[in-house]
């Protein structure tokens, strides 16, 4: 599946890094309004070593932290920034956050992300991950420009 943003492309957008860079392709992005993401999740990831090792589940956290992510690109292409200009988008809040079910390994995150508002360095966006077509979390986040 071909994406508007290879892992090439992410690493200019974004100043995480192994182990911490939880997305792996942008299939669509609309510049101040929207950004669809996928996170492909394999055994391999770090954080299955300790959090329920007999039963791997994707933390709830590293979840949000992946709409998080896809929220930085969003911000970042539609105001035609990047980390290396000195420019940071900062995860700052979060709102209603749900979890509808468990992420195991094999499951591909799509990662949905809208803008609501945005005033100034402040942004408000809705966040929900799907894993075939099924919701697993669903959240509003919050996202402050630093520099």
């Amino acid at each position: 599946m071909k994406g508007v943003m290879d892992i090439h492309d992410i690493l200019k957008y974004l100043p995480h890094r192994s182990p911490f860079l939880l997305i792996d392709r942008i299939l669509e992005i609309k510049e101040g309004e929207s950004i669809v993401a996928l996170k492909n999740v394999t055994i391999n990831e770090p954080f299955f070593t300790g959090h329920f090792p007999e039963i791997p589940v994707m933390p709830g956290v590293l979840i949000l932290e992946a709409l998080a992510q896809a929220a930085g690109v969003l911000a970042y292409k539609s105001t035609n920034t990047l980390p290396k200009d000195g420019t940071l988008y900062l995860f700052a809040g979060i709102d209603n956050a749900r979890f509808r079910r468990v992420v195991e390994p094999g499951d591909q995150l799509r990662l949905e992300v809208k803008l609501l508002r945005r005033k100034k360095e402040i942004w408000k966006l809705e966040g929900a991950a799907y894993v075939d077509g099924e919701l697993v979390c669903a959240a509003e986040l919050i996202s402050a420009q630093r520099g």
